[in-house]
């Protein structure tokens, strides 16, 4: 508890001074010169080649012989958009994990930002984008995005936009279905239990799981698995609280807290905790590293995920099944929200995905917007994310359907495909319908059905984000903090003992409030306000 303590600490006072210097170092960063480059849309590179850098994840699964920086489909993109424009496409890895964090550092560095940068958090975007961070990318999309600006559309643009200008092009969601969970039906039957529907029947599960060990794992049984995760702790969360207006709730994680019904969850996760029912230190678990081994050795009765998270080839639930013989697992709803007429909420994602900027200071904004045109035209969204026709997928009706002989060679050519389709989360085909059969249809025979009924689940009673009009002043200026806040809260209040529980819950809340919760609470409800009024 310590080190996690201090390192959210560290993380947090970190992301505060970040935020401070923002204001001056990235201005600060575009100087006249630049200016002049970003407001004539970037320099040519007719006659010299020049270098474009792109931002991509790095998740640490690159498998031998490629890297994050070095890949099939980096060299795919070289020799199909890069050769022919005289561009050398250089792709710039910053860790998952630390997405904002490091994009704040390279932001404020501003001559080792890459020319291509994104980031999911609105209020990130936001911030860059009222400090002057940001090129105006409107006129450049007129110009030279015909095929960019007709696959995204003028609905999803407009998420990109501040004070009438194109400071973000937003990727587009193909699917908005977030988070299934998952039970071991071999487990249930062992006990004679039927599938718990709701959040009470799900504890007396767990606890039956637990006294009476259905798998024999002694101690390393765990009746309910738990990471410090969206996927884990926001399942639990939305159970439990209640919509801002219909079936929206605030977008952004971090002001889960300002929602009422937040307590009655966190106070059921301490219960949860202090009865041995979850995972014991899911506060060092924030990748779900250990959750997804506990789950592949058949450690865990009953858990939420990520809706595709286990469904890969050779992935969690092939190991699960490979590790554990006559191991079954079924996907369920039961979360119930007393809150909301007992429906199993859940979040759904918003219908745009990340944010993509082009920093003021990129000298290359001109191949930027070419490129993200590039990877709307033609074959090349589909090449990206389904690799070579024959060899890792058939075409079926227009459709990419994986082959199931594909060699392991084929397979490890896409670990990087999700993370450079950046104008795409997911794979856009054509309405959502279509999307999620092609999604489907893009894993292994043998888990498509399971990964149909927890797209199902999914979509099930969801509750979306609430789009204002105009940014929200206080998520630009709390963000950071806040969010390292909301782990702090969910691990002190998880671990707090039962007797303690309120003492420490209210603490942890009035040290959030004081961070920026306070001004963000209120910004935001005179914001709905302004909403209604309209």
């Amino acid at each position: 508890m310590t080190r996690n303590a201090t390192k959210g600490s560290l993380k947090k006072w970190m992301g505060l001074a970040l935020t401070m210097v923002m204001g001056v170092s990235l201005l600060a960063g575009c100087s006249s010169a630049s200016d002049s480059k970003s407001t004539e849309g970037g320099a040519s590179s007719e006659g010299k080649r020049v270098t474009l850098k792109v931002e991509i994840f790095d998740r640490g699964n690159s498998p031998s012989p490629y890297t994050i920086t070095n890949n099939f489909i980096s060299k795919m993109i070289q020799e199909k958009f890069g050769d022919p424009n005289n561009i050398d496409v250089q792709f710039v890895p910053v860790q998952r994990s630390e997405e904002v964090t490091k994009l704040n550092v390279l932001m404020a560095s501003n001559s080792d930002v890459p020319d291509i940068v994104f980031v999911y958090d609105s209020s990130v975007f936001y911030r860059y984008a009222q400090q002057g961070g940001l090129a105006d990318v409107g006129e450049l999309i007129n110009q030279h995005g015909p095929n960019l600006k007709k696959f995204l559309g003028e609905d999803t643009l407009k998420f990109g936009q501040v004070d009438g200008k194109q400071f973000a092009i937003p990727g587009k969601r193909a699917i908005t279905g977030r988070y299934s969970s998952y039970i071991r039906q071999d487990w249930l039957d062992k006990l004679g239990l039927p599938v718990p529907k709701t959040t009470d029947e799900l504890y007396t599960t767990l606890k039956a799981f637990k006294e009476k060990d259905p798998g024999q794992l002694g101690s390393k049984n765990i009746p309910m698995g738990m990471a410090l995760a969206p996927a884990n702790f926001e399942t639990l969360i939305y159970s439990f609280i209640k919509p801002v207006s219909g079936d929206l709730t605030y977008g952004q994680r971090y002001e889960l807290p300002l929602h009422e019904g937040f307590k009655d969850s966190m106070k059921f996760l301490n219960k949860l905790y202090n009865e041995g029912l979850i995972s014991k230190d899911f506060s060092l678990d924030k990748d779900k590293t250990q959750l997804g081994k506990d789950v592949s050795n058949g450690n865990i009765g009953y858990w939420s995920e990520d809706v595709d998270a286990m469904f890969y080839g050779e992935g969690t639930m092939d190991n699960l099944h490979k590790n554990v013989k006559d191991s079954n697992v079924l996907p369920v709803d039961v979360y119930t929200n007393p809150n909301a007429d007992n429906k199993h909420i859940k979040s759904r994602y918003g219908t745009n995905g990340m944010y993509i900027m082009i920093p003021k200071s990129s000298e290359r904004s001109v191949e930027a917007v070419k490129y993200l045109d590039w990877m709307a035209s033609g074959n090349n969204l589909i090449d990206i994310y389904s690799g070579v026709e024959g060899e890792n997928y058939d075409l079926v009706d227009g459709i990419p359907v994986v082959k199931e002989d594909a060699t392991q060679e084929a397979m490890d050519r896409l670990f990087t495909s999700g993370d450079t389709a950046i104008i795409s989360n997911g794979k856009n085909i054509g309405d959502e319908a279509t999307n999620e059969k092609a999604w489907i249809l893009g894993f292994p025979t043998n888990n498509q059905e399971m990964l149909k009924q927890s797209l199902a689940i999914a979509n099930t009673d969801t509750v979306g984000p609430i789009i204002f009009d105009k940014p929200i002043e206080a998520e630009m200026k709390y963000s950071t903090a806040l969010k390292d806040k909301l782990d702090v809260i969910i691990v002190k209040t998880a671990m707090a003992k039962p007797a303690d529980f309120d003492a420490v819950f209210d603490k942890e809340m009035a040290d959030f409030m004081s961070l920026g919760g306070t001004e963000l609470k209120k910004e935001l409800e005179q914001a709905v306000q302004e909403m209604g009024a309209k």
